[in-house]
């Protein structure tokens, strides 16, 4: 991008900040402006508000919101100039080079991963995780579950079929469950490497099931790598194209090709839809009379409007929240009659009203071909028809489908490209099993909405996910494998197809000050939505309080919002009716492998190890770079989390066990 293409964005200050807030921003841009950064070093937030004059900002929140703001841009690569109008703000150049690209993109995720590891709670976690306990007549710490790089470069050496050298299996991590080997609770054992994973660590909203690999060749079970699946990004253009179930090309394929079995399923969305929303407060309430339900009218429709919009605004103003602590025991007629859930449930019973009072006309008194036919040729019943459509799509797009938010190895594995390993045992039988049985359970915001018990699907169709890099990811590229390995059909193959490419909205590019900064802005200008990170309220909390508060600045937000990374979006679909299944056309999926238990780690195992491994392992600079992971003193382990440069000691024992299996 050259300079006369660049995009400048003019940065103001928004109406009612003070000429000492105006002034002490035009030094920072300034001083910026004029600055030479070097890339690989980040900016200091604390050091260029000193170097600004600024102070006294928790009493400027504009001030605050916005020198955090433009500090964390031009730590990703945003320049600034200053002209006589003000300061102007460009976005980064996108690179070609693959290199230099991958740096820009590891810079934004160490933004926050860096900032999060300085924090003393995780600080105290890691340590605590080092520090060596008593088990028995042994001393245990995280490094017993590492393997040292010098003993597994050797052991291949010796033995290049890896018969036994690597012996992986997977272990499906429960938040209770404690690992018998070492003590440590699972979960704690799956934190402690995902830190060690180029960004931040969070909990995701919604499902989420981690998972081990690990190697049964080493005494305590060594970690191979790490997985999650967890709940979707619920709007993905290149994957619901891919899926055929986006609206349009759905009321496409029912248009080309209506049939009795369309009909039956679009008018059996109606009556479910309606039968899962709790109306005794309705009720109760005079918002609606029973015969409302049969015959709505567009005064029915528009009092339910009406209440949403009311309880919408009580939820927004503050009161009592309260949050699902038990699912299996919780009163959901007291959930669903809190504001947020009142606001929703008006809202969507206005629109499933809305839908029978149009297409109850065509499909009754049966729902046939003929009559499907008819309603798709009426522009108003085809717009309710993709309102059907729609909602069955969000309805089921967090149960049948999953994202593999985490997968990846840890070092000495990762110089095998295990990470392939990883990747094929994540979407394993024993995993879809245990997802399965995890989440045949009551579903929170269904259950909150109809004030019962209401359970999911939990039989995936599809996981995906996404490159880390736009440049390619080595990772899922070409990573395919035999059904059969599974257990599946012969002759059919399972793996990670390229979707499509992607560039995203989000916030990695900006720390937690920052957030803190808008969110601080956005609430002192009086902002009436609050974010209450409440499972139920929406997507991504963080997202919309940094949306809140950029438009609070008045500041661009869809631009500022722009990371500027482009992601390859990969899918492993598991059943051949994945569009029928995922939308509930089809109640049964036609599975490509059944999601039960069963013990297809080492077949897995064996075939990678014969396609990627074996060739990995025969190189020299391959084994040298694995022998760079020593646990012995000095400690340098790429699988240890990097908070600091001093040396560890390893316990005498582990030591002794240590050089007695090398020699």
């Amino acid at each position: 991008m050259t300079d006369e293409d660049a995009k400048y964005l003019p940065l103001v200050l928004p109406v009612g900040a003070s000429r000492k807030e105006r002034q002490g921003f035009s030094r920072l841009c300034r001083l910026l402006a004029a600055t030479s950064f070097d890339p690989d070093a980040p900016l200091e937030h604390a050091h260029w508000l000193k170097a600004a004059e600024l102070d006294d900002l928790y009493n400027q929140p504009r001030l605050a919101a916005a020198a955090h703001t433009i500090i964390d841009l031009v730590d990703q690569g945003w320049t600034i100039d200053v002209d006589k109008f003000g300061p102007l703000l460009c976005p980064p150049q996108t690179h070609a080079d693959r290199e230099t690209e991958k740096a820009r993109v590891r810079r934004q995720e160490h933004l926050r991963r860096d900032a999060q590891l300085r924090q003393p709670s995780v600080r105290r976690f890691v340590e605590s995780m080092e520090r060596t306990h008593q088990r028995g007549d042994r001393l245990i710490s995280i490094f017993n579950l590492m393997r040292d790089g010098r003993e597994l470069a050797a052991s291949l050496e010796a033995n290049p079929d890896a018969i036994g050298t690597i012996r992986p299996y997977v272990q499906i991590v429960d938040t209770a469950a404690t690992c018998e080997l070492t003590g440590f609770r699972l979960h704690d054992i799956w934190r402690y490497f995902r830190h060690t994973w180029s960004n931040a660590y969070s909990t995701i909203p919604g499902r989420s099931m981690p998972i081990l690999i690990r190697d049964a060749a080493t005494e305590h079970h060594a970690v191979i790598g790490l997985a999650a699946i967890s709940s979707p990004v619920v709007q993905i253009a290149e994957r619901d194209s891919w899926m055929g179930w986006d609206t349009s090309q759905v009321l496409a394929a029912i248009g080309e090709d209506p049939t009795d079995r369309l009909a039956r399923w679009l008018a059996r969305r109606i009556e479910v839809q309606q039968g899962e929303i709790y109306v005794d407060d309705l009720l109760r309430d005079g918002v609606l009379q029973p015969d409302d339900l049969k015959c709505p009218t567009n005064d029915v429709i528009a009092r339910l409007r009406a209440d949403a919009e009311r309880h919408r605004a009580k939820h927004h103003r503050g009161g009592p929240i309260r949050e699902v602590r038990n699912i299996e025991t919780d009163a959901w007629v007291e959930r669903a009659e809190t504001h947020l859930f009142r606001s929703k449930r008006s809202a969507l019973l206005a629109e499933t009203l809305e839908i029978r009072s149009v297409l109850g006309t065509y499909f009754a008194p049966k729902p046939t071909a003929a009559r499907l036919r008819r309603a798709l040729n009426d522009s108003k019943a085809r717009t309710q028809i993709g309102r059907l459509v729609r909602r069955a799509r969000g309805e089921r797009v967090g149960t049948v489908i999953a994202d593999l938010t985490i997968c990846g190895a840890v070092a000495p594995y990762n110089a095998l490209a295990a990470g392939k390993l990883v990747g094929a045992l994540a979407v394993s039988p024993t995993v879809l099993a245990a997802y399965k049985a995890k989440y045949r359970r009551p579903s929170e915001i269904a259950s909150a909405m109809a004030g019962r018990p209401i359970t999911r699907e939990a039989r995936l169709s599809i996981v995906s996910t996404t490159s880390l890099y736009g440049t390619g990811s080595s990772q899922y590229n070409r990573l395919f494998w035999p059904a059969s390995l599974m257990g599946g059909p012969e002759h059919a193959r399972m793996g990670f197809y390229e979707l499509g490419r992607s560039r995203s909205f989000g916030t990695s590019h900006f720390s937690d000050e920052t957030v803190e900064a808008l969110v601080r802005l956005s609430e002192h200008t009086g902002g009436r939505v609050r974010v209450n990170s409440l499972f139920g309220e929406g997507v991504s909390p963080r997202l919309r309080k940094v949306r809140l508060g950029l438009a609070a600045l008045g500041w661009p937000t869809n631009e500022l919002l722009k990371h500027g990374r482009e992601r390859i979006l990969y899918g492993v679909p598991l059943v051949a009716n994945v569009r029928d299944y995922s939308l509930g056309i089809d109640k049964e999926p036609s599975y490509l492998i059944e999601p039960e238990p069963s013990d297809e780690g080492q077949s897995v195992a064996k075939w990678w190890f014969e396609r990627w491994g074996r060739n990995r392992a025969a190189h020299v600079h391959v084994r040298e770079s694995m022998r760079q992971h020593r646990l012995i003193r000095p400690i340098r382990h790429g699988a240890r989390v990097p908070l600091s440069t001093g040396d560890e000691l390893l316990p005498v024992a582990f030591k002794g066990d240590l050089v007695a299996r090398q020699a």
